[in-house]
């Protein structure tokens, strides 16, 4: 059994007992999360429903593990023959969560 869920812009594949690392979520660590924008679920008989954009009723629940940083990223600009470098840095603020139950 799994579900494709929206979460930030991006569409992650779910199943029960797995991390998702989703944008920052402003929620305690292990505080009950859910995910309420389903896009398509697989049910344990193998029947697949795809909603229309999302599925009405389902809903993917899970708990929060920590609230983490994402990998830096380095920003520069740079303007030739003008002596002119600028460097910056930037960590994206990220949520772990792991998903326990698939509610279709």
């Amino acid at each position: 059994m799994f579900a494709i869920v929206q979460a930030g812009g991006r569409q992650e594949k779910v199943i029960p007992g797995t991390v998702v690392i989703v944008d920052h979520v402003d929620v305690e660590p292990g505080a009950a999360f859910m995910f309420d924008q389903v896009l398509l679920v697989e049910q344990a008989d193998g029947a697949v429903v795809v909603g229309a954009p999302f599925v009405k009723g389902a809903t993917v629940t899970g708990v929060v593990e920590a609230q983490t940083q994402g990998k830096k990223i380095r920003v520069t600009k740079y303007k030739r023959r003008k002596q002119y470098r600028r460097a910056q840095g930037h960590r994206t603020q990220q949520t772990r969560v792991k998903v326990t139950a698939i509610n279709a």
